[in-house]
């Protein structure tokens, strides 16, 4: 797949923008995560102790309330345009980070649940940026298209890179102030280079909610809500639990790592960059699946990822004791979680191409409930028994689900809609 067919075929400054924005939203979105041990310590300092399902629970509100709210603005989408929900949305994260910034070290959790779910808007950009650079490009680019956009989720790693180290020099609550200012800069820009397709590229079909329940019906809309739940579910899961469990499983060795390596002994800085290294691989690599599977299709890349990621999870369960070998397992897994996203979303667009908006909207909530649970597993599984074990084998379960599903439906799919798709299924 040569790159020079984005420029020909559709509109690479809204590609661009699109990306751009949802790049700077996931950093924002997920800024809970690297941040959970200093805000953690900041509201013990207050007199408030977080349990691990407590501390579990902050860091699936952005995820949860993100999950629900793509459902919104994948409708919004379809009401009033890509362009005009992305500035809305956008809106209501600048206001949410600037008054966890000017509320700083006297934030109670109540107030951060509130913050939470306003960054929740942030993960929702999904369901816009995706769907409006979809609009621009035919099916045979979609795969990697809908990669390239959907590799903004590497606004993770950045967090993970910056974050600790910000909030040492300055303070946690720095970290907002931070992503406030980004976060008008991008609205500022995304506000002059994005576009939505016009009518001879992309005759828009508005929805109502009849329509929902329509799609809702349809049992390849559930099938694809499980197979997102697992990739996309899996990799914000991790991404937003990262820190905590490096902390929790190997505060010893990344401390010894930073004093011996790095010259310092900020255990939560250094936990930041293994959880980058981790995270990047499946950012990166998002759209690389996407590719793969416009060349192999994407149900036979989605038995690859998946059937990687089972045995993977299972290896970190039973028989991983060092840290090293473990941060190998998470990027192996993060690995195989991105590409498998963009599998995903190669075939989401050849099923629903009519349906983008609301599709985008249904199967993104599906992702984002799947991270939440994961988040809540992994916090239930370190409270009830002082171990990841068991959550790691529930998350191994639930791929080994997913490549089940993948097994019954492949057929259906190749010989029905797959026949007159326009790409590989």
């Amino acid at each position: 797949m040569k790159f020079g067919e984005l420029k020909k075929a559709g509109h690479w400054p809204t590609l661009l923008a699109a990306f751009l924005y949802f790049d700077f939203s996931f950093m924002v979105w997920t800024m809970l995560g690297p941040l959970s041990t200093e805000i953690s310590e900041s509201l013990a300092a207050n007199g408030f102790l977080l349990s691990p399902d407590q501390k579990a629970t902050l860091l699936a509100i952005p995820i949860l309330s993100g999950a629900i709210l793509r459902i919104v603005l994948g409708f919004g989408v379809d009401k009033f345009g890509a362009k005009r929900t992305a500035l809305a949305a956008q809106s209501v994260v600048i206001a949410s980070l600037f008054y966890a910034y000017f509320r700083g070290e006297g934030i109670t959790y109540n107030e951060l649940l509130f913050v939470a779910f306003g960054l929740g808007f942030a993960g929702a950009s999904f369901a816009v940026a995706l769907p409006q650079a979809g609009q621009w490009y035919p099916p045979r680019l979609q795969g990697l298209v809908l990669g390239l956009a959907g590799a903004g989720n590497i606004g993770v790693v950045i967090d993970f890179l910056f974050a600790p180290k910000i909030a040492e020099l300055w303070g946690w609550d720095a970290v907002f102030l931070v992503g406030g200012v980004l976060s008008t800069f991008i609205f500022v820009v995304y506000s002059f280079m994005a576009k939505d397709a016009p009518p001879e590229v992309y005759k828009p079909n508005p929805k109502k909610l009849s329509d929902y329940i329509k799609l809702l019906k349809d049992r390849d809309t559930w099938w694809f809500s499980l197979f997102y739940a697992v990739s996309f579910g899996g990799f914000v899961g991790f991404a937003n639990y990262m820190k905590v469990y490096l902390m929790n499983n190997y505060q010893v060795d990344m401390s010894a790592f930073g004093n011996d390596v790095l010259g310092e002994g900020n255990v939560k800085v250094v936990a930041g960059y293994f959880g980058a290294l981790c995270i990047f691989a499946g950012a990166v690599l998002r759209p690389v699946g996407g590719s793969i599977a416009d060349r192999l299709g994407g149900v036979k890349s989605l038995y690859i990822f998946f059937g990687a990621v089972a045995v993977l999870a299972i290896v970190n369960a039973t028989l991983v004791n060092s840290f090293y070998i473990a941060i190998l397992v998470l990027f192996l897994i993060m690995a195989n979680l991105g590409m498998a996203n963009g599998a995903v979303f190669q075939l989401v667009p050849q099923r629903f191409g009519k349906d983008m908006g609301i599709m985008t909207g249904i199967v993104g909530c599906a992702g984002g409930l799947g991270g939440t649970a994961l988040v809540k597993t992994l916090g239930w599984s370190k409270g009830a028994f002082d171990s990841y074990t068991a959550g790691f084998f529930i998350f191994a379960g639930v791929v080994l689900v997913a490549l089940a599903g993948i097994s019954l439906v492949k057929t259906r799919w190749r010989t029905t809609w797959g026949m007159t798709a326009g790409g590989r299924i």
